[in-house]
Order: structure tokens, then sequence, then C-alpha cells
């Protein structure tokens, strides 16, 4: 039923959403990793989706896709950031792959006749793809976020699973719930009543918590420490205050405060393989937190708009990779939100130049696609450091083919199907899938070689002669029209190794201090201790810009 002798820990959510499981599940494997153990994490989504790749990011958030080219939940950037390492689609499970793969066994007689159910075939499901994740890791604890919160129907299948292998394995399964300790305004005080609640709930299924996580706008005392331990039945010192920070990236520190590390392997049976060093970790941390070298950054989106507030989730690793490198620069990306909606037509432009720099990120769809065109014009036009991720390459190159070139119908056949210059085209292959209407997992995903040019900007930014990078698009620039865009100026830097793809185009130094684009998404592998080195030129150029502005 389990690998022999492997830990599990499951987290699990209580009372409400969106408290930072994710980030409480990254820093817990932090912990034990510094402590010397392998640790591998799994992320489980209870949506009958396959995966995350055709949900709505302003719903749903950013989709983070794997070097395998799996389109996943974003708390696996969060994962892969804390752990400074790849994952593999064996870590990221959703209720739509364990049902697809019993209902494919089903009908290839795997089963060998037998009704199929729920309980236990489904259940089952999920128990293998836990214990086949640990044994691909060879890790020696796995850490499982469930998703959700305790409650929902569609995670009670999870949570069985969960309750029945710590049934098998008594001494080596336990339970994290991460809940909050709302301190209404009206009242002033810290409530404990609907973590009380969620733990019953939890309780029903089965399930007794060991660790509670509280969250909370502020520490908790020990008098609301002492009430939990009681009501919930949980010892008091593995009752872990998690109030809010200023970065993520202090709650492993915090955790280790608490010595929560320790107390996790206590309650596992383990003992220390090293002293944790968080000398690395923490200088990291406190690069973050510089205060009088702010460079002003403009995000020209679309992902913003939900009711009446400002998602920026779906463009959470392009923020992140902005912290990384601005950590490792001395400086603090003061990051603001331009919807490209408001800058089409006649709208003036003019606030433009109040940044020191101009990211257009990844995208699908018409919406506001003239918006980010006219950024990129105007910030080819005014010297101002820009940086197109994927759909904002796209829109540099349409930009310079409608000014530089004259093709002034120039455009992408994703819009614009009949342009007379499809300067972007769909590649073949996606062109007969779209046809078909296969949309999910289907586009070029994951990691490919890119060949980079010797003296470009992207070359010197790498420093090697290819990079390594994770892809999601079916549109690509259209190879009839390289040769007219080079002979103009344009510099496609970064090419597929057969050179018939372009994966980063760029100006040179003398005609713009940093104009570059790229067909990829070099924000899905920055790393906190590992910033990617594209980001990190770019904010170079934002901080010389910020000094002669």
């Amino acid at each position: 039923m389990a690998l022999e002798g492997h830990k599990y820990i499951f987290v699990l959510g209580g009372f409400m959403s969106g408290v930072g499981k994710g980030v409480a599940t990254s820093s817990m494997c932090l912990i034990l990793q510094q402590r010397g153990y392998g640790v591998n994490l799994v992320k489980i989504d209870p949506y009958l989706n396959v995966d995350a790749g055709t949900m709505n990011p302003t719903e749903h958030g950013e989709v983070f896709v794997l070097t395998s080219g799996l389109e996943t939940d974003q708390d696996m950037g969060n994962y892969e950031r804390f752990l400074n390492r790849d994952l593999g689609p064996e870590d990221y499970m959703t209720s739509g792959m364990v049902y697809q793969s019993v209902i494919t066994r089903e009908r290839a007689l795997g089963y060998h006749g037998k009704f199929v159910e729920a309980i236990p075939h489904v259940r089952d499901e999920i128990i293998e793809r836990l214990t086949a994740a640990a044994a691909h890791n060879g890790s020696r604890i796995s850490v499982i976020e469930i998703g959700g919160t305790v409650g929902d129907f569609q995670n009670a299948l999870f949570i069985e699973a969960a309750r029945v292998m710590r049934l098998k394995n008594p001494n080596d399964v336990r339970f994290v719930l991460v809940s909050y300790l709302p301190v209404p305004t009206t009242i002033g005080e810290m409530k404990t009543k609907p973590t009380q609640s969620a733990v019953r709930e939890l309780n029903s299924y089965g399930v007794q918590p060991d660790f509670i996580i509280a969250r909370s706008n502020g520490a908790m005392d020990e008098k609301r420490k002492e009430k939990l331990a009681i009501w919930c039945n949980v010892q008091a010192d593995h009752i872990i205050s998690a109030p809010d920070v200023d970065s993520i990236y202090d709650v492993p520190l915090n955790f280790e405060k608490d010595r929560f590390g320790d107390l996790l392997l206590d309650a596992l049976s383990l003992s220390k393989e090293q002293e944790a060093d968080f000398t690395e970790w923490n200088a990291f941390v406190q690069g973050t937190k510089v205060k009088d070298s702010a460079v002003k950054i403009g995000i020209v989106g679309k992902y913003f708009d939900t009711g009446d507030f400002v998602l920026s989730d779906a463009y959470l690793s392009v923020i992140e990779a902005l912290k990384f490198s601005g950590a490792a620069l001395g400086v603090k990306p003061k990051i603001e939100w331009i919807n490209a909606k408001s800058l089409e037509g006649d709208a003036d432009l003019s606030l433009l130049s109040a940044y020191d720099g101009i990211i257009v990120p990844g995208g699908f769809g018409e919406t506001g696609i003239e918006g980010k065109i006219r950024a990129a014009r105007f910030a080819r036009e005014h010297q101002i450091p820009y940086f197109g991720l994927c759909y904002g390459m796209h829109m540099l190159v349409i930009e310079y083919a409608r000014t530089v070139l004259g093709l002034k119908d120039a455009h992408t056949v994703e819009i614009d199907p009949n342009t007379p210059h499809p300067v972007v085209d769909v590649m073949p292959d996606q062109a007969k899938l779209i046809a078909e209407g296969k949309y999910g997992g289907t586009m070029r995903l994951g990691t490919y070689p890119a060949k980079l040019a010797e003296g470009t900007i992207a070359r010197e930014a790498y420093g090697t002669d290819t990079a390594l990078e994770r892809h999601r698009h079916r549109y690509e620039i259209n190879p009839a029209y390289v040769e007219q865009l080079v002979q103009n100026g344009l510099i496609f830097s970064g090419t597929s190794p057969d050179g018939i793809l372009m994966e980063i185009a760029e100006l040179s130094k003398e005609d713009h201090p940093f104009m570059l684009g790229c067909q990829f998404h070099p924000e899905l592998q920055a790393r906190p201790l590992a910033p990617h080195p594209l980001f990190t030129a770019f904010l170079k150029a934002s901080v010389e810009r910020r000094g002669i502005r």
C-alpha cells in the first residue's frame, strides 16, 4: 500500500481558501530539506480538469508549466522556487487525472470485470500515485497538499485515501491543518471557533490533525493556543502561529524560530541528519527588503479584472522573477499594473514615460492587444527598457513590422486570420489540432533549447551559447518574414537548433538599451537563489534608465 518506512505529511485547508497552504507546504519542505532529508512535494487539485491548461487565469490564477510540459496549478511554481529544483508530472494530481486513469483501465479490462467504484478503486488509484511519486523521487518524506478546504465534496476521496494510508501505516503518516483565525474589526479579538469547526469537520472523515498552522493577521497569543489545543485535541506546541508577513519567503524563517522542523521530525520518529543552514536564504530575504532603491516597472496585461479587485496571481511568476533579480541587484522593483485596454485607441501614452521598464507578459486572445502593441512602440521610440514574454514578443515583432517595415496591417493570425501580413502564424501541427477542437495539453509545451547568437544581449545575459527554457504557445514568428525583419534591424538572437523557430528577438544595444522579447516563459525558471539572467539584464537596464530619467 505504501513504501516501507517512507513518511507522508498531508496538508489540508480549513475554514477558508487562499490562506497560504501552498506557501506553508513549500516552507515545510524547505525546513525538512535543510535538515538533510530528501523531500518530494505533491499538489492535489480536486477539480475534474485533467490539467490546468484550459483554465481562465482570472479565475484560477497563473498556469505553471513544468519542464515536462504539464500545465499545473501555480502552487507548483512555489514548490519549485522554495526547493530550488524542477518538479515532474508525477508530483501533480487532479481528480480528472485520477478518474481518467481509472476509466481507461476499466475500458482495457484492467479490473477483470469487477464493479468499478469510488471506494476502493478511485481511492487506491490515488494511493498508487502518491507512492509512485515517492518512489520516482527517491525521497524519504513526501509532503502532499490537498487543494480546497475540509468539507468540500470534491476532495473527500483524497482525504479518504490519506486516512487509509494512516490506518495502514500509523507511524508514517501525519496531518497538518492550515486554518485561519479571524479578528473581526468590530470585536477586536482573535476568534478560534472557525478553526474548531474545521477540525470537527476533519474528524468526521476519521482524521485527526497532528499540527495546526494558525494563520492570522497577527501572532497568536498563548490563551488562544491553549484554547485550540483543548478543543481541537492537538498538543499546544503543535499549534504553529503563522501571522501575516512582508514576504512569503519569511515564512520558513518564522517556522524555524518555532522549531517546526524539529517538531515534524519528532512526530515522524526521525532525527536530524544535519543542522539547518538558512544563511543563503536569509541573505536573499534581506535583499528583497531594500527600501531606498526602487525601480518602477509597468506590467501591461489583460488578466487583471475580477469584480472590483485587481488579480495579480495571473502573473505570479513574473512578479516573483522580478523580486529575485531585484534582490540580487540590491534594488526593489515597484510594480504597477497597466490594463492594456486603457492604452487603446487615442489614449495618451505619455504615462508610460514614468516607468523605468515595461513588461508585456504572456496571454491569449484579442482583448487589449492594440494597447500592448502601442506600448511596445512607445517603449521602442522612447528608449524605455521593454521585455516581452511570449505574447509580448509577438507584440514587439508586430509593432516593428507595422512601423519600421511599413506593413501597416501586419498582425498575428490568432487575432486576424485574414491579415495580408501574418508575421505571427500558427504552427502547422497546431492548426490541425485547433481544427479538430483539441485544445487541452496540445500547445508547444515544456522545455526546448535555444541557440544564442554571439554579441547579443541574450548571449551576454546567459553567458552560454544555449538556453533551455519552458514554452506554452501555439503561434510562432512566421519564417517568411524573418529575413525582411532582420534586414531592417531586428535581431533574432535565439533560435531553435535547426534555425527554423525564432526564440528571442531584440534590438542591438546601439539602437536601444533593452528591447527584447522571448517566445518562451523565462519567469517559470526564476528562483530565489538563482535569478533568471534575462530578468536581471532587464532590471539592470531599467536601473540605468532610472539614473538618467
